[in-house]
């Protein structure tokens, strides 16, 4: 079934009361509301703040952190950056997941790469029809700039007409400030 995987996290994620939202190419794909490629994995964001409410909701799960590519055990320490991926896994149910950790303050969505870009929090999430939460497609063409893959071309070139006037503008904006040399921009215009 389509979008089997993002049902998963919905339902794990279901009594979490903190925001969360499917993150990555699934993210898209949620957006146009079809499956417009193979993934192989799941992540989903959360607020930097909230982690430590995240580990207790999910209290079954083993967590790692990354860190310069190697993953460690995560124990209760708050995770500052450079640290902004976790993985879990639930032996029980033999069930894996990622986590990835945003910069946000007062209704506000910072780029951790340069927090001069920002976004409105109502501006950075959307809900699919069946109520999943997922980061809006620019946010996440947005981290695909900074090492675009043949899958982040394809993602790209599968949203880019469906993005409104603001989203296509936000996301020149910020690729000219983060990446100015970047390919996307031309179909950005």
């Amino acid at each position: 079934m389509v979008f089997d995987d993002c049902f998963k996290i919905n339902e794990i994620m279901k009594g979490f009361n903190k925001g969360w939202y499917i993150a990555g190419g699934w993210a898209i794909d949620l957006y146009l509301d079809k499956e417009t490629r193979k993934h192989h994995d799941i992540e989903f964001a959360i607020a930097r703040k909230d982690q430590l409410s995240l580990k207790e909701y999910l209290n079954e799960w083993k967590f790692n952190k990354v860190l310069k590519g190697e993953l460690t055990n995560w124990k209760n320490e708050y995770l500052e950056l450079p640290i902004h991926e976790l993985h879990g896994r639930n032996d029980q149910t033999n069930s894996e997941l990622e986590v990835l950790l945003n910069e946000i303050e007062f209704n506000e969505w910072k780029f951790r790469r340069d927090k001069s870009i920002t976004c409105k929090l109502d501006s950075f999430y959307s809900f699919s029809k069946e109520g999943i939460p997922y980061l809006n497609p620019e946010i996440v063409l947005l981290y695909k700039v900074s090492n675009t893959r043949e899958k982040d071309h394809e993602d790209f070139k599968n949203v880019i007409n469906s993005l409104n006037e603001f989203q296509k503008k936000w996301l020149r904006e910020a690729i000219l400030r983060h990446h100015p040399n970047h390919e996307w921009l031309d179909g950005l215009n």
